[in-house]
């Protein structure tokens, strides 16, 4: 067979996602700057302690409303950054909005009981009993407080995910009740107009932002492409692959390595959303899903009809070559986790090596097409089997089958024990951080 090796692409000049990463601190630094210019401008409180309080207040709102922009799944920030970091973010900024309001609610609190004369806990049931707005930002807190508590690690992990969604959303009750407070009763609002405009565009760009990626673009994606099942192909007896075909797919968008949250609209399935890689380049005709049984979702695929419509979310994911700096690559793949791999080996440009890890020759799905796509592109392929320990990709296994590694662009999916083992092996071979890519999928749904 003629082999066919496509053209090396020039590394990336710029990288998207430290641009990306750059443009959402300096919105944040200069919205930042612009709270404390407001806050200044208002005056300052004889009491520093309601003074700290009210600085915390409304920094704990511009958190809040970052953190608003960070899940809003748009598709400028999603294809740069990814979805697993937006979303780590928005964890890590939720914490610091949590302790951020509990301050604003101590010094506060603390602060006009000091001019009162009674205990903080009395002073803030009174504030709440005779200010209009406080009892709304009483409630807004303890929704907060629930929201952080079911958030933590020890609580997410003995939640069903449709739980913690469900609570999740009672969030969304909380802006509207702390924004509420916020123009009604806010020193810096009350005595600026031009305060109390920027609030509101603020918040109309935060919300907007959520109305649009996580609404608007999967409706309107959707009324156009009319998404629904082709064709349904086992691919063994735990792995299945989905075809879905609609209209105008080559307006889609989508690369080689996102992702999609499906949603099959059947009467036990519609209400279900699940994140599923492409396993095939998209071709502008047909999308390909592949997945392994590993619960009723993924194991209900196999009995779903070809005609049965698909609500798409997506694309999803910065796992493309979009972030490439080198001109030959690196691509490792662990058990299911080939699909993106697979998919990212169709479309890649330049030399390709592909390591992909299984426990047994039958667990390696779509190793036929992947053997016959390697020979096409001249790409090298490498089996690995064998059981988790010990380890098959070690850094002196792994530095044997790509002795220039560090020269080359890794890609990595597979499951999150290999995949941090991996990346610990990556570092200890001197691979540069930029040249690592791999995202999370889980994190998705």
């Amino acid at each position: 067979m003629t082999t066919v090796q496509s053209p090396p692409a020039p590394p990336t000049a710029t990288r998207p996602r430290v641009v990306a990463r750059t443009g959402l601190y300096a919105v944040l630094a200069v919205n930042a700057a612009v709270v404390a210019y407001f806050f200044a401008e208002a005056g300052f409180a004889s009491n520093a302690l309601i003074v700290i309080g009210r600085l915390f207040g409304l920094y704990g709102a511009l958190v809040m409303a970052f953190q608003l922009v960070l899940v809003a799944r748009l598709p400028w920030l999603d294809r740069r950054i990814g979805m697993d970091r937006l979303t780590s973010w928005h964890r890590w900024t939720g914490f610091a909005l949590l302790w951020t309001l509990l301050a604003h609610v101590v010094f506060i609190s603390f602060g006009y009981a000091d001019g009162a004369g009674v205990g903080p806990v009395s002073e803030l049931v009174d504030l709440a009993e005779t200010t209009e707005g406080v009892l709304r930002a009483v409630v807004a807190f303890g929704i907060i407080l629930v929201v952080g508590a079911v958030s933590a690690r020890y609580a997410r992990r003995r939640l069903a995910y449709e739980t913690w969604h469900f609570i999740h959303l009672y969030t969304y009750v909380a802006v509207v009740l702390a924004f509420s407070h916020q123009v009604a009763v806010g020193t810096t609002f009350t005595a600026s107009a031009a305060a109390t405009a920027y609030w509101y565009a603020l918040w109309g760009v935060a919300l907007g932002s959520v109305a649009l990626g996580r609404l608007v673009l999967p409706l309107w994606r959707n009324q156009r492409h009319q998404f629904q099942v082709s064709a349904v192909v086992p691919e063994s007896d735990n792995v299945v692959s989905v075809h879905v075909t609609g209209r105008d797919l080559d307006r889609l968008g989508a690369q080689a390595g996102q992702f999609f949250l499906w949603r099959f609209l059947t009467k036990d399935r519609w209400w279900q959303a699940n994140p599923f890689s492409l396993s095939a380049a998209p071709d502008g005709r047909t999308l390909r899903l592949t997945a392994k049984a590993v619960g009723d979702g993924s194991a209900g695929l196999r009995h779903l009809k070809v005609g049965t419509r698909v609500f798409a979310e997506g694309p999803y994911g910065a796992f493309t070559t979009l972030h490439r700096r080198r001109t030959e690559s690196l691509l490792i793949a662990g058990g299911v986790g080939v699909t993106p791999i697979r998919a990212l080996l169709e479309d890649i440009e330049g030399h390709a090596i592909v390591v992909y890890r299984v426990g047994t020759d039958r667990d390696a799905v779509l190793y036929d097409e992947l053997r016959d796509l390697a020979v096409a592109k001249g790409a090298e392929l490498h089996l690995v089997t064998g059981p988790p320990v010990p380890d098959r990709l070690a850094p002196h296994e792994l530095i044997r089958l790509v002795p220039d590694i560090a020269d080359r662009d890794v890609f990595l999916c597979g499951p999150p024990p290999m995949m941090n083992a991996v990346l610990r092996t990556l570092g200890d071979l001197g691979v540069p951080k930029p040249q690592i890519h791999f995202e999370r999928f889980s994190l998705a749904g």
